[in-house]
């Protein structure tokens, strides 16, 4: 028999459409159990709210270095005993040190399919923008592990999205979200938290 499911925590910054796509999926092997927030007026938090999902801000601005500030997150993620960690549109940068922490335990979702378009600086609109410019008939997103080179770790999964001619950032990036992001972040958190459901299962 399994052990229980995978405790997740979603660590969000905006509006949380993609924090609403894990929760509308209903993940079988692991349980959102945790919401922070990179900015206390966030929209994710009441998507949180909304679902009977404990949730948070911890704000960068409020420490007085990246080092207290990740301990506080630390000490919010341990409490609630936090197996799988989701970034879900979240824009603050985290250290070597904090990646180090949790080695393939750290999911994000990128607007693109990397290696194009990603690394340092490539978020949001920023990316379809880029991708427009270039001409590219082909995008999507891609989920992969988080470490300490932005949009650098393992790719776990990934999603073509054709580029229409017609098409302004806005609408690629919402082509992009619907057709890729919400469907690739839930899939992702099936696999990784069933993953770490058997793992443990091994250890007792």
């Amino acid at each position: 028999m399994l052990t229980e499911r995978t405790k997740i925590a979603v660590l969000v910054s905006g509006g949380g459409t993609n924090l609403q796509a894990l929760i509308d999926a209903n993940i079988q092997a692991g349980e959102i159990v945790l919401v922070v927030s990179s900015q206390a007026g966030a929209y994710a938090l009441e998507r949180a709210k909304n679902a009977g999902i404990a949730s948070c801000a911890v704000e960068r601005k409020a420490y007085p270095s990246q080092e207290a500030f990740e301990a506080a997150l630390i000490a919010t993620l341990e409490e609630k005993g936090i197996e799988l960690i989701i970034l879900a549109g979240y824009l603050t940068i985290l250290s070597a040190d904090f990646t180090a922490k949790y080695p393939n335990r750290i999911l994000n979702i990128h607007p693109s399919l990397i290696p194009s378009f990603c690394g340092k600086g490539y978020y949001g609109l920023r990316v379809h923008e880029e991708a427009l410019r270039r001409g590219v008939k082909l995008t999507g997103a891609t989920v992969h592990f988080v470490n300490e080179i932005p949009d650098g770790g393992e790719i776990l999964l990934q999603k073509a999205v054709a580029v229409e001619p017609d098409d302004t950032p806005k609408t690629l990036q919402r082509r992009v979200m619907e057709q890729a992001e919400w469907k690739l972040l839930p899939q992702a958190a099936e696999l990784v938290s069933e993953r770490i459901r058997r793992e443990k299962n091994e250890r007792v």
